[in-house]
């Protein structure tokens, strides 16, 4: 569950490579799944691990970690003290999700701007979702992208990060260390899991 370059990320014919131009690509990580059969699309698997997940935020965290699990309630309960996660009055008209033309609107089969717990979705096509975040430490954004290739899968996990303000590129420098080590190792191990359990 690497980590990968830029380059074959770049090299994949994906949206939002057009939609976010201009805005720093954070990192780009990738899991490799097994291809327990032909033709499964990023929209089918999102929808069954949905249905496998339950609506308690602390049912979505199981599986994880306990020192995962423990950095996320540590962050939610800094967000709910320091009031981090709100989102600035401005997020409509800033919000990604303007830069989207009448066909994308059309090709997405989840609306702009529909809440998906702190996060709110840009698009979801059928091999590609853009989900964004807004609040008062980042404006960021989500890419999860499945491709097919002879006899496995990939599913490549980008961050997108637009400067909030001062705070900004501190507060990802504070993260990026258990980001890049503990959660998102942990989030893409419970995808592989999940992937197995559900297709």
């Amino acid at each position: 569950m690497p980590q990968i370059s830029p380059a074959e990320y770049h090299a994949l014919p994906l949206r939002v490579h057009a939609l976010l131009a201009g805005i720093l690509l954070h990192d780009v990580w990738a899991v490799d799944l097994p291809a327990h059969r032909p033709g499964v699309t990023l929209s089918e698997f999102l929808r069954r691990a949905d249905e496998r997940k339950s609506a308690a935020p602390e049912d979505r965290l199981s599986g994880l970690p306990l020192i995962a699990r423990a950095l996320f309630g540590l962050r939610f309960f800094l967000g709910r003290i320091l009031h981090l996660d709100a989102e600035p009055r401005d997020a409509s008209t800033s919000a990604f999700a303007n830069r989207l033309t009448a066909e994308d609107r059309a090709r997405s089969s989840v609306a702009a701007r529909t809440s998906q717990g702190m996060f709110r979705t840009v698009y979801q096509f059928e091999n590609e979702q853009l989900l964004e975040i807004q609040n008062s430490t980042v404006h960021g954004a989500a890419l999860t992208a499945l491709t097919e290739t002879t006899g496995s899968y990939r599913l490549y996990f980008a961050v997108y990060v637009r400067q909030k303000s001062w705070i900004t590129p501190y507060y990802m420098a504070l993260i990026d260390p258990f980001r890049k080590w503990v959660i998102y190792p942990a989030m893409l191990k419970k995808i592989r899991a999940t992937w197995d359990q559900s297709i």
